[in-house]
């Protein structure tokens, strides 16, 4: 037996305009309680960079402290979607999703919009 939850992204390659709406979207294999899904954004050979989390009890899209431009919403069941609004050339990067966090140190920051 495969033990342990599963995520994917439903496309790898993303091209539009400037100015235009994005979505990006993943799913991934709920484990039965609240997941926390979490999205990073990562240039070149810089290390990722926390945009925004929500989970799957969330009855409305997070919005990010990083950008306001970017929301998360769970769109349907086992399903995540990243808004990116007005997208702008400098958005260019390599975009994660993952059901726990990816970054080191403080974590407690990723939480605090869920107290």
């Amino acid at each position: 037996a495969v033990l342990g939850n599963v995520i994917k992204p439903n496309q790898t390659d993303v091209v539009h305009e400037e100015g235009s709406d994005i979505t990006l979207s993943c799913s991934f294999s709920a484990s039965g309680g609240t997941d926390y899904l979490h999205w990073y954004r990562q240039y070149g050979r810089s290390k990722p960079e926390f945009l925004v989390l929500t989970y799957t009890s969330a009855n409305k899209a997070q919005q990010s402290d990083v950008d306001p431009r970017f929301t998360a919403n769970i769109t349907k069941k086992e399903h995540v979607d990243l808004k990116i609004s007005s997208a702008a050339v400098s958005d260019s990067a390599l975009y994660y999703c993952a059901l726990r966090p990816t970054v080191t140190g403080n974590t407690s920051a990723l939480y605090k919009n869920l107290l």
